[in-house]
């Protein structure tokens, strides 16, 4: 029978049945795990109850269609947390914390690596006073196809005033999906999700509690069950560092930036302003209308790239 993994803990695992929607509890078949082989939360896998026992045994595990990981550098290994996920939701702040476009192309640039479509909500627009462009920062985006939505997640029935897509939209894009919310501290993840589940959850820091049921702290990988949608909740992967990933790689994490690079006179261009036959100086210039949306790219790359390039990609902790 198939099942999705909601919950692991060491070699036990809690499985929601995919036909009956029931949660049951199984372990992994040892010559399964001694194949090399990893279940994380999200994983779709098959069952077979043992009828002596009453208990459930995962036999196999389906093919991923995402992989949320790092690289483990010291051991040239992938460590994987979590799968199949279908969305990854960029939370922002539009006052407090400020907007910091760099957060946001950081995790652009792991969507793009762990092969998961993203998206950005502007949090707190019930207090947003214009500092910045929205407009702008929605059309830099548009090339990735990440959609952007505007959202006070204290106030649900907020009406969209910049963009086209608010709270009704971001409910309906996420609706029977499984995502994962990132954003740096106090933007208000927990509120957002409070709200979208519609008060059938209540999250703190760290610390999900269901109504009526307590509380526990998360010290694992787990799918929440929330309205009509699931999230994933993983303590490993709330960081902003991209550490781990190698800086001769980093520009593929771009894929926009990575086509118009193709153009560059010479493969090993630095895309700086003196490089010689560099296309992002040549045929973009930052006072064009096209040249600023490139180049607000280009320097949160470039950024990424002289952090990623500090230390010698063996001598990271990753």
């Amino acid at each position: 029978m198939r099942a999705r993994i909601y919950k692991s803990d060491k070699r036990q695992f809690e499985c929601k049945l995919e036909e009956s929607g029931e949660v049951v509890k199984a372990n992994a078949l040892g010559n399964l795990l001694k194949k090399g082989e990893t279940l994380v939360v999200g994983d779709w896998v098959q069952l077979e109850k043992i009828e002596e026992t009453d208990e459930f045994q995962i036999t196999s595990l389906e093919e991923r269609e995402s992989e949320i990981f790092r690289i483990i550098v010291r051991e040239q290994r992938k460590k994987v947390t979590a799968a199949n996920c279908d969305l990854l939701i960029i939370l922002t702040s539009v006052s407090k914390p400020k907007y910091k476009r760099g957060f946001i192309d950081r995790f652009l640039a792991r969507a793009s690596q762990w092969g998961i479509r993203p998206i950005v909500v502007f949090n707190k627009m019930d207090e947003f006073k214009e500092e910045f462009d929205i407009k702008f920062e929605e059309e830099r985006l548009k090339s990735l196809g990440a959609k952007c939505f505007e959202i006070s997640a204290l106030q649900p029935d907020y009406q969209p005033r910049y963009l086209e897509r608010g709270y009704s939209e971001l409910k309906e894009e996420i609706s029977n999906r499984t995502s994962i919310f990132l954003g740096q501290s106090g933007v208000g993840k927990s509120a957002t999700i409070n709200t979208l589940s519609e008060g059938k959850y209540q999250l703190k820091t760290n610390t999900i509690a269901r109504v009526g049921k307590g509380s526990h702290t998360t010290t694992w990988s787990e799918i929440i069950d929330l309205d009509g949608f699931c999230t994933i909740d993983s303590p490993g992967i709330r960081s902003f560092s991209l550490e781990d990933v190698d800086p001769e790689e980093l520009l593929s994490l771009f894929p926009d930036l990575e086509e118009i690079a193709s153009h560059c006179k010479f493969s090993n261009c630095e895309h700086l302003e003196n490089s010689k036959g560099c296309v992002f100086w040549s045929k973009y210039t930052p006072d064009s209308p096209e040249g600023e949306l490139v180049h607000s790219r280009l320097d949160s790359f470039q950024r990424i790239y002289e952090e990623v390039s500090a230390l010698e990609f063996w001598q990271k902790k990753y």
